[in-house]
């Protein structure tokens, strides 16, 4: 069981490392597109067509991405808190409540990624973008589509982690290697 729970910690904090490399290109690229039009608009008056449409690809990935980011460190809103006074039990009740929001809410926008209307792979999301082309870059809009279902997978992962003792109730998270509480040095 003990290997289960660090599988399940250590891929969480794996896919929170990828999530924040991944986080910071797309806010690279974002500032650097916006800039690029800025400049181009007020300098040269002529600014490219195609950097308001990378902007917003960016910040459509810098934002689900990010939004795992916010959940893994439980910056996420949350229907019930739980206070360092409450129970035990009133601790696990919130935090299946808490997971069983999330799950309810993103386990049928993940069915519908890959599935449409009567189940037809052909109506999902996913394979409706793969043939809608971007106006001006010039490709397939499934990279931006992509990032949906990679959210919702990473963010189930991290409620598997909360339930494999990621965090505490006080909203800090922990390494593997990083007990929750340190141990006291000899004297």
């Amino acid at each position: 069981m003990n290997t289960i729970r660090k599988t399940a910690l250590n891929i969480s904090h794996g896919l929170d490392r990828m999530a924040g490399f991944i986080a910071i290109i797309a806010l690279a690229v974002l500032v650097g597109a916006v800039l690029l039009q800025v400049v181009a608009r007020y300098l040269f008056a002529s600014p490219p067509s195609w950097t308001e449409e990378l902007a917003r690809y960016a910040m459509i990935w810098a934002g689900l991405i990010g939004a795992t980011m916010s959940f893994k460190r439980r910056f996420d809103p949350a229907l019930f808190a739980s206070d360092g006074n409450s129970s035990k039990l009133m601790a696990v009740l919130t935090g299946a409540i808490q997971s069983a929001v999330v799950i309810i809410y993103l386990t049928p926008i993940l069915w519908f990624c890959f599935l449409g209307p009567g189940n037809n792979p052909a109506r999902g999301f996913l394979l409706r973008h793969s043939r809608t082309m971007t106006d001006t870059l010039g490709f397939s809009t499934i990279w931006v589509a992509i990032a949906v279902p990679i959210m919702i997978v990473i963010i189930l992962i991290h409620v598997l982690a909360r339930w494999a003792g990621d965090g505490s109730e006080t909203g800090t998270t922990t390494t593997p290697a990083t007990p929750a509480t340190p141990a006291k040095a000899d004297t």
